[in-house]
C-alpha cells in the first residue's frame, strides 16, 4: 500500500550552515550542518521509520540518501509533539536539498511528510 501525506505532521529547517570548520571527502569537501524539527499537529500519533534526501549540486550531480529512521533515532511523536535534530551533508559545490520522512500511525498507517527544499551556498573563495 502506497503511503499518504498526512495533514498535520510538518517539518520546518530552521537553520543551514556551512561548518567551515569541518572538512569533507576530496571530491565533496564541503559540509553544511542543517538543523530540522519535524512536528506532529495531527490527530494520530507517529514513528518515523525512515528518511529520503535528494541533493541536486549546481554541476548536475544528484546525490540521493535514503536510511531508516533519523540520525539512529525512531521517534515516536503524539500529537502536539516535536522532535529536533541536526545532521549534515557534504558537497563539492552549490547544492538544494529536500526529501521526505516516511513514517507509520499508531494504527499502523504508512505515511509521509515532505522536508522543505533548502539552498546550501558555498561561501565565495571556499570553491
Amino acid at each position: 500500500m502506497k503511503p499518504r501525506e498526512l495533514p498535520g505532521l510538518n517539518v520546518t529547517v530552521t537553520q543551514v550552515v556551512h561548518a567551515s570548520d569541518l572538512s569533507g571527502p576530496s571530491d565533496r569537501p564541503h559540509v553544511f550542518v542543517y538543523f530540522i524539527t519535524i512536528a506532529n499537529e495531527s490527530d494520530e500519533g507517529v514513528t518515523i521509520k525512515g528518511r529520503k534526501w535528494i541533493v541536486r549540486e549546481a554541476d548536475g550531480n544528484v546525490i540521493a540518501v535514503e536510511g531508516d529512521g533519523v540520525v539512529g533515532e525512531f521517534p515516536h511523536l503524539d500529537p502536539g509533539e516535536a522532535f529536533h535534530y541536526n545532521s549534515s551533508h557534504t558537497i563539492a559545490c552549490d547544492a538544494v536539498a529536500e526529501g521526505a520522512y516516511l513514517g507509520q500511525t499508531d494504527s499502523g498507517e504508512a505515511v509521509f511528510t515532505r522536508i522543505p527544499s533548502f539552498e546550501m551556498r558555498v561561501p565565495s573563495g571556499e570553491i
